[in-house]
């Protein structure tokens, strides 16, 4: 069970000056408990005690830092069910996912604890030209400093994690806001870290609202902004947030090609999966599948009748697949785009119903390529379903959007899988799969409206630390 109340957290203690955040279930719509919210005063104390924290953490052994982040994955272990609960309670994610996400989290702070003691350096032969000899050159990675994190409703244990556990092993103290929807995982892992022996003002979790975080962005003593969310808002992020470097993990909507040749049975149960787990609400959800003709027919039955066995209800119920989207306010939006492609002549195969925020697993075929649904990210459960005949069409249409995060391939020729690789405009190609699959110490991030940058925690970590060069003159 939830606690009544939760504090957030400034220079790594708890504060509970109010009550003043209400997080709902999100199945129930019940008040599930309050959260304490930070003002521009708290978010300048943390800001501060960040700045302060800078030189204890770049000076705190790597051993240290990885006692610290292997005290995270015990706890976190120890937690597990307790954490499970809190996701499904606060994101309405399917108790299976949210133990999925579980996992996860202890994956990723176990690769950080790795991590923190190899952030190697190089030797440089400086002799490549006569008036370098006798130099050596040498380089190493220092911590950027403080650094600004925000993170999403979607998957608010793990992609916090993507940006904490990093910060820990690299030697930044950090601020972090969680989403005001989905607080409670991101407190437990401040309740986590308060327990370790992190320097004074290493780490704050401050929940607030969008308006009163102006200053994550524009803070000059914040050396690196880390945002996770929504293109509109990431972008103007980016514009607001000065001389500080900017990462980026934005939305996307992913594609799946389905090439001749396929294993249909295999295909329909990971792009079933792909496109719906924890009701579509991930940013590399399988969106647009598209399927060779001498396949489509096959492949169009196979899906309908897959999807509209996804058992729907209750996120609490182990066999729910479809629980609640994070709020009505989300699902009428994506059922509007629904009954406008419909209006507008696609082919509702399966779903298309809502109730409040329970929208169906929806599949629909036939959809014209200017309409929302296929254009913009969806973020929820609904795929379009289409036909190619010529692979290399397949791919200039995956290319044909706003968006590259990650697009999934099935195909068993080498050659077409290389081409999908060097041709395709995103940041990652899953080959025999949906791109949907992520492992977390991948490199992991998007291109064009997708994004800047790359997670996965060595690459996070080279984010977070800057290369600094000797050179070394031997007079002799």
């Amino acid at each position: 069970m939830l606690k009544a109340t939760y504090p957030y957290f400034i220079a790594n203690k708890p504060e509970a000056p109010n009550q003043d955040l209400a997080v709902y279930d999100k199945f129930s719509g019940e008040l599930a408990t309050q959260v304490a919210m930070a003002d521009a005063s708290a978010i300048d104390r943390a800001i501060a005690a960040a700045d302060a924290a800078a030189e204890p953490m770049r000076k705190m052994p790597a051993y240290k830092r990885q006692d610290v982040l292997n005290h995270c994955v015990k706890r976190f272990e120890e937690r597990f069910e307790e954490l499970a609960e809190a996701l499904c309670i606060e994101a309405g994610k399917p108790i299976k996912d949210a133990r999925g996400e579980v996992t996860r989290l202890i994956d990723t702070f176990r690769i950080a604890a790795e991590e923190a003691v190899r952030i190697n350096g190089e030797v440089i032969p400086m002799d490549i030209t006569a008036r370098a000899e006798g130099y050596t050159g040498m380089w190493k990675r220092v911590p950027i400093g403080p650094c600004s994190f925000i993170s999403p409703f979607n998957f608010p244990l793990n992609l916090a994690a993507h940006k904490v556990a990093p910060a820990i092993a690299a030697g930044c103290p950090f601020v972090l806001k969680p989403a005001s929807l989905t607080p409670i995982g991101a407190l437990i892992i401040g309740e986590v870290l308060a327990e370790t022996n992190l320097p004074e003002g290493a780490f704050s979790v401050l929940p607030c609202h969008r308006g009163g975080a102006d200053l994550f962005t524009t803070d000059d003593r914040l050396k690196l902004l880390s945002f996770t969310g929504s293109p509109d808002v990431g972008w103007q992020l980016k514009a607001k947030a000065g001389k500080k470097p900017v990462v980026l993990e934005l939305g996307g909507n992913a594609a799946c090609v389905v090439d001749e040749g396929t294993d249909l049975d295999d295909a329909t149960a990971r792009i079933v999966f792909g496109a719906y787990y924890q009701s579509g609400q991930s940013c590399i959800s399988v969106q647009r599948i598209m399927v060779h003709d001498s396949l489509y027919d096959e492949m169009r039955d196979k899906l309908t009748a897959a999807v509209k066995a996804l058992p729907m209800g209750d996120p609490k119920d182990e066999n729910t697949f479809i629980g609640p989207m994070i709020s009505e306010k989300e699902a009428t939006r994506l059922h509007d785009w629904v009954v406008d492609a419909v209006e507008k002549g696609s082919t509702l195969l399966c779903g298309g119903e809502r109730d409040g925020a329970m929208l169906q697993a929806t599949l629909l075929e036939n959809v014209a390529p200017d309409l929302d649904v296929n254009t913009q990210e969806a973020f929820g459960p609904v795929a379009i379903l289409s036909r190619f005949t010529d692979f290399d069409d397949a791919l200039k249409e995956v290319n044909n959007s706003d968006f590259g995060l990650q697009a999934g391939i099935f195909t068993r020729d080498i050659y077409k899988a290389q081409k999908a690789w060097d041709e395709l405009e995103v940041g990652g190609v899953v080959i025999g799969d949906v791109p949907s699959w992520r492992v977390d110490h991948m490199p992991y991030g998007g291109v064009k409206d997708s994004g800047l940058g790359r997670e996965g925690i060595r690459y996070a970590i080279e984010d977070m630390t800057e290369i600094r060069l000797m050179v070394v003159r031997d007079p002799t």
